[in-house]
């Protein structure tokens, strides 16, 4: 198998996944990486990197702050009223999101959680959640494959409790919201280590089996 891009990830939790197999793969994002292998690591724009003809496999994780289902209180601050400005950062991170859908790869996984209906992005092939990979959270997150296999659940938990927080603006009206386990963005964008993992196992098999 050729070299494997994982793009817009700055933990690099899906590169070392690939590393620890023996799979040449780098992280690609704006930001310096936290992972702590710099030398793996392109800072730059992803969608550059994965038009650059030097991949075989790309894993990739576009903003999704404007798409996601999650904004939808900042997409409608009022009743049936669309927020334009939000509206207008949403199509801009759909096209983003569409450049790497079609970028010249042959395998391709695109990762990003439940969007808004609004937004329009194209039908997604697999909805997986962490307690389906060892992890006793929930957050559900949708997966965009080009030529890959849907991951199989490697160990699931049935005890599991909200990673994210839920309806925080509606708890001043009365309405249920959960606290999550988790508060900051970096925290709320990073893979889990199981996904990863399964990733690494399961698509770098099928690529070298392909």
């Amino acid at each position: 198998m050729g070299k494997v891009l994982i793009a817009c990830e700055e933990s690099q939790e899906v590169c070392k996944a690939f590393r620890s197999l023996g799979y040449e793969s780098y992280s690609c994002d704006v930001q310096d990486c936290s992972g702590g292998h710099p030398e793996w690591h392109i800072k730059g724009d992803a969608v550059e990197e994965a038009y650059s003809g030097d991949y075989s496999l790309m894993i990739a994780h576009p903003p999704c702050t404007y798409m996601s289902r999650a904004g939808a209180r900042w997409m409608y601050p009022k009743a049936g009223e669309l927020s334009q400005d939000r509206l207008e950062k949403g199509l801009e991170a759909k096209d983003f999101f569409l450049k790497l859908l079609k970028a010249p790869i042959k395998y391709k996984a695109i990762e990003n959680p439940t969007p808004l209906k609004v937004i329009g992005l194209p039908k997604f092939t697999q909805a997986i959640q962490p307690y389906q990979f060892g992890h006793p959270y929930s957050k559900r997150t949708l997966l965009w494959l080009i030529g890959l296999p849907e991951l199989t659940y490697t160990d699931i938990v049935s005890d599991y409790v909200p990673y994210l927080p839920s309806n925080t603006g509606g708890k001043s009206r009365g309405q249920k919201a959960t606290r999550g386990a988790v508060n900051t963005q970096k925290e709320f964008s990073t893979t889990f280590s199981g996904v990863a993992k399964a990733m690494a196992e399961q698509w770098g098999h099928f690529l070298n089996e392909s």
